[in-house]
Formats: structure tokens, C-alpha cells, sequence
């Protein structure tokens, strides 16, 4: 099959932006991610001439001088760890250095966290490069170097980290391996996990009730729940006795699976396993009967809790009001709130956002934002959640401008925007007209080290595909692989909606060509467009013949079909063919 052209897939976005001198511009995989440099790149760095002088020998004539020194930069170092004022310690660790002075092994770790943590990989890479040439890294300073690398999903270099310290002579322990272990999990690569639980056992070490429990819920979020439960006993096998941590992971694959029958079986069973169910354990259940609509059953549940002196927490009564406000019983809600205070639960965020969300679906904004307010004053913070809420509600109102007022004053309430606030605004800005504020958006916030998302990518795409931007969406498509994002068949299916607008029926082809290719599996829209495409740009017979050889394959649905039938009657068709019959 022909893959699409570099010339019909542009490599850029022809849109600059200015993000401040620290961050990168929005272009490709600038975007989300950042090249980090191997420990042998020192030249990136710059680095003052250090003293050779680090044994105590050396400076015997002036110890007491130095020791006093050596302490006090010591201490400047751990103030401005504690400060959490990380380029500031490493001045006073470079300084350390150039003194002479022996970098202490924890702080160095403590800055190495607080940069990962920070986003600042280079710096973090700096300090590990300083401690293994002045000082004597050890086994939690690896871990915590592996740690960053995978939080920053730089997983080669962390393999490069692992394959370093058993060259400086040290083992990987369980927890070096649960790091790895749990960084792809996360990431959906269950196949590697367990590749890395297999170099464990080889390297003599013993997996712990942790080790296996990343790995059972790792294996049910991919569906496999007889998987898991073979994992448990394997587990059991090598003398792990799970904890609740565990049990509740397969309880909670269970019902996410639908298999809630099984999973009130499973914890049925608990009692004989030495364990009994938690809160935790009776919120998962809750709220998988409540989904059902199940409220009989469920508060059969509740009653059995408390008698088995359990008593519901904050998290069960978030999942009640949660399910009213869903469906539609919004005043049951807030008499659950009022019922839970009395019973001297204080509500949480979590507790608040369904009402908020309700009053904002509504259309009673001002009542959410006033809902907002009491909570406030009731000493219940709201969190991000809660503000991108009403964020998203006055946007769809259109009130932009009140949104933009609330979006400037986050980080003066604490509550720093994240990735979907600035989703939120770019679109709302950008569907209202003000496009170069809604591209400042996007570079406001790669420039504060917040990574796209998905959606971030998507929304750019539907934005420029919907102004006749096609080719610059066809382009972001590349940057979201470039990026480590691989596009979704919505992705695919934005830009095949623009490029069937645009009558580019052989490009759309291309592209659907393409996305094959890559593995991304076309859904009912995907086809639908496509034929549309193919009818509206003048081939109307082809367009009906491509849908029911679809429909005979059950890739599209009757209602689907008889939809593009009224839209392209074959009575239409058949006259058409006629007249180019007598035509010729």
C-alpha cells in the first residue's frame, strides 16, 4: 500500500511562537520532549576549574580553618535544599567542590530529586556527574537517578544508569527493579515489565509483595484478570503474602471488567485469606453497583460495612453525591453533603466538583461559582478539577473573556493551571477569533514545562482542519509521533474530516492509506467520512458501492448506512449514469 508523501505531510507548523528563553518553541518534538544529554556530555555544562585537592591529607596545615568552611557551605547547601531553591545548592555544591571539599552523597541525591522533580533532567545529570567524580555515589543515588529518568520517560537512559552502576560495582536491588518495573507498566509496556522481572530473578534478587502487585495491575488494566490471578498465585508460591494493596487492585479489575458478581466472590473469600476488606475495598464495590444503578444493593453494601465496623469515609460519600448528580438528583446531593458534614466528614474537593459540575450543566453558572465560594469558606480548598470546570462551563457559554479573569488569578489561589486548563482556554480563545491569544496559550505553557496531551494536540488539529488549515494539521500529526504521542483514530479521523471539506478525496485516501500502515484501527466515523468524502466530491455510485461492501462486512452499522443512503439516493445515482450514458 502507498504510504503518504513528505510532500503531502508538511514537517512543520508554520506558526511561531515565543515561549520565554527557557523553554522551547512549539515545533515538533520540541513540544514535548527535550533532549537529555548522556553523563558524557560535560561540555554541555559549564564548569569552573576544580581543585584537585579532596583528601584530608592535602589540607592537614589548615584542617580546623577548613572543616569550619567545609560545614558551613554544608549547611548553606542543606538550607537551600529544605528551600527547595535547587540551582542555589548547586552553586554551593560546585563551590564545594572547588574548594576542595567531598560532595556529601545524600544532599547530592536530595538536589538530583529536587531537579528531576523540577523538570531540569541537565542539571539533575550535572549533580550526578560531580558526585561520581568527587564523591561516592551509592545505591539509593542510582535509584533516584533511574527514578528521574523514568518519571521523565527517558527509559534508554535509565538502562544506561542501571548498566553504569553495576559497572561502578553495585547490584540492583528490588527496589531499583520496581522502578523500572513500574515506569513501563505505566506506560503500557507490560511485554518490558515482565522482561525486567525476568533480569531480576537472574540477577539473584527477590521480587517483593510491591514487585507483584505493579504487576497485577498493570496485567487487569490490559484486560487480563485470569492473568493476574495466575500472577497471585505465583506470588503466593514464593511465600508473598498480599495486602489489601493487592487484593483491592483485582477487586477493582474485576469491576472495571464487569465482573462484579466475581468480584464480591473475590472478596467473599478474603476472611480465609487472612485478610478482611477495607474501606477501599467497600468504595470499589459501591461505586461499581451505583454504575449499574443498583441502589438497593448498594446500600445493602453500606449496611454490611458499618456492621462489620467499617465506617465510610470521605471517598464513599464523594461516590454517592457523584452518582445523584449523574443522575440528575442534585438536591439528594447536597443533602448527602449536608449528612456527611453532620457526621463530621469534611467534604473534599472531589466531594464538591460533581455539584459544581451539575449547577455548570444547568446552566446555573452563577450558582456553581457561588456553590465554589461557600466551599471556600467552609474550609474545603478547591483544587484544579473544580476550576476547570467552571472554566469549561463559562466557555461553552461563551463567556471567554469571565474565563480568561478566573484562568489569570489561578496561580494567585494556589492552583496552578494544568494541561486541560490550558486545553480549555486555547479552544475557547481560538473558536471566538482571538487565534494569536489562543497560540500564546500553547507557548505559555510549554514554556512552564507543562507537557501536551493528547487533547492538546487534537484540539490544535480540529482548529486549524476546521480554518482550512489542513496542511499544518496534517503536520502536527507528525509532531505528535516526533512527540512520543501516537495519533488516535480521533486524530486521524479530525484531519480526514478536513481533508474530505476540502475536497481532497485521494489525500484523504493517502492518509487512511497511512494510518492503516501504522496500526491504527479505523472506527465507524473513519468510514463514514470517507464515503462521504468520496459521494460529496462527485462519485456518488463509487461512495455507495465502498458503503455496502463496508456494511457487508459489519464495519459500518444499518442505521449508518440507511443515513448515507438518504443522503445519496440511488435514484439520483442511476439518472446520473444514464445521462452519461446518452452523453457518450
Amino acid at each position: 500500500m502507498t504510504i503518504i508523501s513528505t510532500e503531502f505531510l508538511p514537517q512543520s507548523l508554520p506558526i511561531t511562537v515565543h515561549p520565554k528563553p527557557t523553554s522551547q518553541k512549539l515545533h515538533h518534538s520540541t513540544v514535548v520532549s527535550c533532549r537529555v544529554p548522556s553523563f558524557s556530555e560535560s561540555k554541555n555544562f559549564s564548569r569552573r576549574p576544580f581543585n584537585s585537592r579532596v583528601s584530608v591529607d592535602t589540607r592537614a596545615p589548615h584542617l580546623h580553618r577548613n572543616d569550619y568552611r567545609e560545614n558551613h557551605l554544608l549547611k548553606a547547601l542543606n538550607r537551600s535544599c529544605k528551600a527547595g531553591k535547587y540551582n542555589e545548592a548547586l552553586y554551593f555544591l560546585q563551590l564545594m567542590i572547588s574548594k576542595g571539599f567531598k560532595p556529601d552523597v545524600i544532599l547530592c541525591t536530595k538536589v538530583m530529586k529536587g531537579f528531576f522533580y523540577s523538570r531540569d533532567v541537565q542539571k539533575a545529570i550535572r549533580v550526578m556527574e560531580i558526585l561520581e567524580k568527587h564523591g561516592e555515589p551509592d545505591l539509593f543515588s542510582y535509584n533516584a537517578m533511574i527514578s528521574g529518568f523514568c518519571k521523565a520517560n527517558r527509559i534508554e537512559l535509565a538502562n544506561k544508569v542501571l548498566d553504569r552502576m553495576r559497572a561502578q560495582g553495585f547490584s540492583p536491588d528490588t527496589i531499583t527493579y520496581n522502578i523500572m518495573i513500574g515506569s513501563l507498566c505505566s506506560r503500557g509496556r507490560l511485554e518490558s515489565a515482565f522482561k525486567v522481572l525476568d533480569e531480576l530473578l537472574k540477577d539473584k534478587c527477590e521480587p517483593s509483595v510491591i514487585t507483584y502487585t505493579i504487576l497485577i495491575e498493570a496485567t487487569i488494566s490490559e484486560g487480563g484478570i485470569d492473568k493476574s490471578m495466575e500472577l497471585l498465585d505465583e506470588m503466593l508460591s514464593r511465600g508473598l503474602l498480599p495486602d489489601m494493596f493487592t487484593y483491592n487492585a483485582i477487586i477493582r479489575g474485576m469491576c472495571r471488567e464487569g465482573m462484579v458478581d466475581r468480584a464480591f466472590e473475590f472478596v467473599g473469600s478474603l476472611d480465609a485469606k487472612g485478610c478482611s476488606p477495607d474501606v477501599i475495598s467497600y468504595n470499589i464495590l459501591l461505586r461499581a453497583l451505583l454504575n449499574q444503578g443498583k441502589w438497593n444493593e448498594g446500600e445493602k453494601l453500606l449496611s454490611d460495612m458499618v456492621s462489620r465496623g467499617c465506617e465510610p469515609n470521605v471517598v464513599t460519600y464523594s461516590i454517592l453525591i457523584s452518582t445523584l448528580c449523574r443522575d440528575g438528583k442534585v438536591e439528594d446531593a447536597v443533602n448527602v453533603l449536608k449528612a456527611m458534614k453532620e457526621k463530621g466528614i469534611t467534604p473534599d474537593a472531589y466531594s464538591y466538583d460533581p455539584l459544581i459540575s451539575a449547577f455548570c450543566k444547568e446552566g446555573r453558572i452563577d450558582l456553581a461559582v457561588e456553590f465554589m465560594d461557600y466551599m471556600i469558606s467552609d474550609g474545603s480548598l478547591p483544587d484544579i478539577v473544580n476550576y476547570n470546570t467552571i472554566l469549561s462551563a463559562l466557555c461553552k457559554n461563551g463567556d471567554s473573556e469571565h474565563a480568561l479573569k478566573i484562568f489569570d488569578k489561578l496561580g494567585e489561589v494556589g492552583c496552578p493551571p494544568n494541561v486541560s486548563s490550558y486545553n480549555t482556554m486555547f479552544s475557547a480563545l481560538w473558536n471566538c477569533g482571538d487565534r494569536a491569544k489562543a497560540l500564546e496559550m500553547i507557548s505559555e505553557m510549554v514554556g512552564k514545562g507543562i507537557d501536551p496531551d493528547e487533547i492538546t494536540y487534537n484540539s490544535l488539529i480540529s482548529c486549524l482542519c476546521r480554518d482550512g488549515m489542513v496542511n499544518e494539521g496534517i503536520g502536527l500529526l507528525l509532531d505528535m509521533e516526533i512527540g512520543g504521542f501516537r495519533p488516535s483514530v480521533i486524530s486521524y479521523n479530525i484531519v480526514l474530516l478536513g481533508l474530505c471539506k476540502a475536497r481532497r478525496i485521494d489525500d484523504a485516501i493517502e492518509l487512511f492509506t497511512a494510518m492503516v500502515e501504522k496500526g491504527c484501527q479505523p472506527n465507524e466515523t473513519t468510514y463514514t467520512l470517507l464515503v462521504e468524502g468520496i459521494g460529496f466530491g462527485g462519485w456518488r455510485a463509487e461512495a455507495m458501492g465502498l458503503a455496502n461492501h463496508l456494511h457487508g462486512l459489519e464495519a459500518i452499522s444499518d442505521h449508518s448506512l440507511k443515513r448515507l443512503n438518504k443522503t445519496f439516493p440511488m435514484l439520483d445515482v442511476y439518472k446520473e449514469l444514464t445521462l452519461s450514458e446518452i452523453n457518450n
